[in-house]
């Protein structure tokens, strides 16, 4: 259970976290959401489809995407919360970014949670302000940088290797005072083909830290490749690892297509009852 501008979000039944990438160069649906008509619409699809969060990014953290400043990351978002919140004012905007400067500035805007890939080793600033700012703080596992993560991803043991990271990460988060902490193993976040099939295969095993965990699956590599296509074609083959996902105790589906992801979580409910 986690706290999001005063209302406590119950993850008994797993949520679904809808995407909207405001970047030009991410692998699926980047520069798809050019204007604010565009934004606005697909705002209201993904609520009106079941989604619980929205999750704004404007930096791409594809592999070996385009590094840019963190003054062009708020021009890119800043103004899209706030209109998400104009339009939307109940709305649980998460913040995707690794810089605490501009959490800060999204959460003031009216976002309510901030999710950074890089668990805070990209902005040792990033600890103090979710701290003072009490908000939920999703932190993800991923070896390198967007630019050098999928190099050469070495472990001695996946599974293990990671665990330990966020347990070492939550005990620092704790010390500080961050109460709602959400972790994401980093699916395709420095890992090989190989790697992310074992972490999901043992995913249970990250439930003994004690915290939520979110699994972002929708339509990568380590989809697509396997099925020898592409992301425009891994919608099945997302639904596929999405409930296998569910079914290893996920709390979070974090995707594209929230539809089908929210018809995911209603048919692992049915087996449940």
């Amino acid at each position: 259970m986690i706290n999001c501008k005063g209302d406590l979000i119950d993850f008994a039944t797993p949520k679904v976290m809808g995407i909207l990438n405001i970047t030009p160069d991410s692998f699926y649906d980047g520069g798809r959401y050019a204007s604010h008509k565009l934004i606005i619409t697909q705002v209201e699809k993904m609520l009106n489809d079941g989604a619980t969060f929205i999750d704004i990014g404007g930096y791409s953290s594809r592999p070996g995407a385009k590094h840019i400043s963190t003054s062009e990351e708020l021009e890119r978002v800043l103004p899209i919360v706030e209109l998400i919140i104009k339009h939307f004012p109940d709305c649980y905007i998460s913040i995707d970014t690794f810089r605490s400067e501009v959490a800060k500035a999204c959460i003031t805007a009216g976002a309510c949670m901030i999710n950074d890939i890089s668990a805070a080793s990209m902005d040792e600033h990033m600890l103090p302000t979710v701290a003072a700012l009490q908000v939920p703080y999703i932190m993800m596992h991923m070896q390198g940088t967007p630019q050098t993560m999928q190099l050469n991803p070495e472990y001695d043991n996946i599974v293990t290797d990671v665990i330990y990271y966020f347990s070492k990460k939550i005990a620092e988060a704790r010390t500080l005072g961050i109460n709602d902490l959400i972790i994401d193993p980093g699916f395709g976040f420095g890992k090989t083909i190989a790697h992310n099939y074992t972490m999901l295969k043992h995913l249970d095993l990250f439930l003994n830290l004690d915290v939520p965990v979110l699994a972002g699956l929708s339509r990568k590599s380590m989809i697509y490749k396997v099925l020898e296509t592409n992301p425009e074609e891994a919608l099945n083959g997302t639904t596929a690892l999405h409930m296998t996902a569910l079914l290893k105790g996920a709390h979070i589906l974090r995707a594209h297509d929230v539809k089908e992801a929210v018809e995911c979580v209603t048919l692992f409910k049915q087996m449940n009852i």
